[in-house]
């Protein structure tokens, strides 16, 4: 079993405790995020969890459980967010240098094939247009050449909370470029490119469009393939038909849920409402067997 630590928010960055008093009980509780009444017992057993997948902007909270993990016997990777994003569509995340300062440090600790680089997703406006991504991902890649060897891009999906979202930011001159072939074509190979030079292979995630023509494949971030080669495990695991039509991610238990990561990102599917997710934050328990009790 593959446990995703979590999709669903940042469990690293802001529920560590609570995660590590978890693996010290063996288990957690996770309700359906469709019916609360339905909730799942997931074991954290070392003997039943073949890898646990982190995703995060900000992993060093976690470090210092890090030998502790190890002692167990678990096997993990990191999914690290890195973006240069303004404030007013980032707010809540850390510095860049400070994200490229943890990064360092986490692939230095366990190596650069166990932390994955996301730069993703990516918001095309009038203040974070192609151009501006081709700056940043072009420096982050520089600053992360030798610690990680794989980059995870995506175009940002328009939910409709998120089109609402952005929409209510042309108050401060923010507003979404219209979709143009042309650019994102010269975009995704200017990112490719970039890539390659930094000795990173490039994977797209859950894009509905064909990224493949710009040198882009298709990727799977609960990537068994990866898992396995790490770790020398023998996986025999499906693709996940619970998620989104293109994701390539293999089956996984998640232990995150819904409306719970205050970092407040203008993109993020996994937000309905910023002030609840900050309220259940602050009311968040610790000491709780589920992630909000």
């Amino acid at each position: 079993m593959i446990i995703s630590a979590s999709r669903r928010t940042d469990i690293p960055a802001f529920y560590s405790r609570w995660f590590m008093n978890r693996i010290k009980a063996g288990y957690c509780l996770v309700p359906n995020p469709f019916n609360r009444a339905q909730v799942a017992r997931v074991s954290l057993e070392p003997a039943d969890v073949d890898a646990i997948v982190f995703w995060t902007r900000n992993p060093r909270p976690l470090f210092p459980h890090l030998s502790k993990l190890d002692e167990r016997g678990y096997r993990y990777i990191f999914l690290c967010t890195l973006l240069a994003n303004p404030r007013q569509i980032d707010p809540g995340s850390p510095s860049l240098e400070a994200a490229i300062q943890n990064f360092r440090d986490l692939s230095d600790r366990i190596g650069q094939d166990r932390v994955i680089w996301r730069y993703d997703p990516i918001l095309l406006t009038n203040i974070t247009g192609p151009a501006f991504h081709v700056r940043a991902y072009r420096h982050i890649a520089d600053e992360l050449k030798g610690y990680t060897r794989r980059s995870v891009v995506s175009i940002t999906h328009m939910y409709r909370k998120i089109r609402k979202r952005i929409s209510a930011l042309a108050e401060k001159g923010i507003e979404l470029l219209p979709y143009d072939e042309r650019v994102l074509s010269s975009l995704m190979r200017s990112l490719a490119e970039k890539a390659s030079l930094s000795g990173m292979e490039i994977r797209s995630c859950a894009d509905e469009l064909d990224l493949q023509q710009y040198g882009i494949q298709p990727g799977k971030c609960v990537d068994d393939e990866l898992i396995s080669r790490v770790f020398r495990l023998n996986l025999e695991v499906r693709r996940d038909s619970c998620q989104r039509k293109n994701c390539g991610c293999m089956v996984s238990k998640d232990i995150g849920m819904y409306d719970s990561c205050p970092l407040g990102c203008i993109y993020c599917y996994a937000t309905t409402s910023f002030e609840r997710s900050l309220a259940n934050y602050r009311m968040h328990d610790p000491e709780a067997p589920s992630l909000l009790s």
